[in-house]
């Protein structure tokens, strides 16, 4: 188990520009702060882009195989595509436009989707793709219902791997894979909240024919525009929706109808021309973090201690339940991911309240969430939580 004060207090003196010794920074699970060499990896680009002009690209996809790399190490997935783009849903978009629609119109996913996958769903629904919304709860039969829903007449399933309101992780992916697998159904994990928090070994959990969402926003802390999708090497998919970096190899031939080819490569779901200032920036994250020994197993241990002692320090403030209470009382450390999410009718006017005092946490209809990160303090947990008490008593 390691030291949660120590590791902080290493960290925080590459966090000068955040100011993260002196702030209540909650938002962890939603936008962590930025270490001083991604302001580095800024600069770096602009002087590529002056020095080498229209051969930067060459530098830019050196820096974007850096962050390839740090997932397939993350993941334990070697052999794994990962095609980078601005948004989660702009791969989420292209991979949709590969599915079989036409003859399989039906898409599972689940009630506890982010709105990046429910909205897109739900818009898709009204103009006439078929959704069933599965209850995650109760979890004890959350693979029998999936399964049940599961026809010759389902392109694929769709759910997380961490849910972004309860924490909560979902134990279930090898099963639910394993029977989609039998039945020629393919399985979307967003994993945006999964992604630096809970170790995954792709082989080990047996899902390499998965797809999976990957965002650099939140505990990578790459900032925007460093979304990838993993998909299997073998994937074979066309997506309809698709832009002209798919397939470099094929821009040299005269153009003809036969039909659209696609690059065996990480970019088959990719666009077109991009800004890549933000690989720039998360390469230099993604050398800070190894030069910090910040490895999978270091990162989960924090994890898990910080949200413990979050949980610990509502408790003693001894709220009344019917007003705040905690979202779950399962086991943090075999249940839940990077955040503590706790529950209020006032869940809004508590954030506003908080946010008015300098203190950064987010409120998602009924639900509050504190995310701490590497560089957070045993001391900085205690506080924001009796700001909790004081904040709740002045509504």
């Amino acid at each position: 188990m390691i030291d949660i004060d120590r590791l902080a207090k290493q960290l925080i003196p590459h966090y000068s520009h955040f100011n993260v010794s002196e702030r209540l920074l909650f938002t962890g699970h939603s936008h962590q702060a930025w270490p001083d060499v991604a302001l580095e990896g800024q600069a770096e680009y602009f002087h590529d882009a002056a020095k080498h002009v229209d051969k930067k690209w060459d530098y830019a996809m050196e820096k974007t195989e850096i962050l390839r790399n740090y997932l397939r190490d993350y993941y334990d997935d070697p052999d794994g595509f990962y095609c980078r783009e601005e948004s989660t849903h702009v791969l989420f978009v292209s991979w949709m436009s590969a599915l079989d629609l036409k003859n399989k119109p039906k898409i599972i996913t689940t009630d506890a989707e982010f709105h990046s996958l429910f909205r897109q769903l739900h818009r898709l629904e009204e103009e006439g793709l078929e959704v069933s919304y599965v209850p995650i709860n109760p979890d004890e039969q959350f693979v029998e219902r999936i399964v049940a829903e599961m026809d010759d007449r389902t392109s694929a399933v769709m759910l997380s791997r961490v849910y972004f309101e309860s924490s909560l992780i979902n134990h279930h992916l090898t099963a639910i894979a394993r029977a989609a697998r039998e039945r020629g159904i393919l399985v979307m994990i967003d994993d945006y909240h999964g992604t630096n928090v809970v170790p995954l070994s792709i082989r080990e959990a047996d899902l390499e024919d998965c797809f999976i969402l990957i965002g650099g926003y939140k505990y990578l802390q790459w900032g925007e525009s460093n979304c990838f999708l993993r998909f299997p090497k073998n994937c074979e998919l066309r997506p309809a929706i698709t832009g002209w970096f798919a397939s470099f190899s094929t821009l040299e031939k005269p153009r003809d109808l036969s039909p659209t080819e696609y690059d065996h490569s990480d970019q088959r779901f990719a666009s077109g021309t991009y800004d890549p200032s933000s690989q720039y920036r998360a390469a230099k994250v993604v050398e800070l973090f190894k030069e910090q020994g910040l490895t999978s197993e270091v990162l989960r241990d924090q994890y898990v201690q910080k949200v413990e002692l979050l949980k610990e320090h509502f408790l003693k403030q001894d709220l009344d339940p019917s007003l705040i209470k905690l979202t779950h009382t399962k086991d943090i450390a075999t249940h839940n991911g990077g955040f503590l999410s706790i529950t209020s009718p006032k869940a809004r006017e508590i954030r506003a309240a908080l946010l008015e005092n300098g203190i950064f946490t987010d409120a998602r209809d009924q639900i509050l969430r504190f995310g701490p990160a590497p560089y957070t303090t045993s001391a900085q947990i205690e506080q924001v939580m009796i700001e909790l008490k004081k904040t709740i008593s002045t509504l």
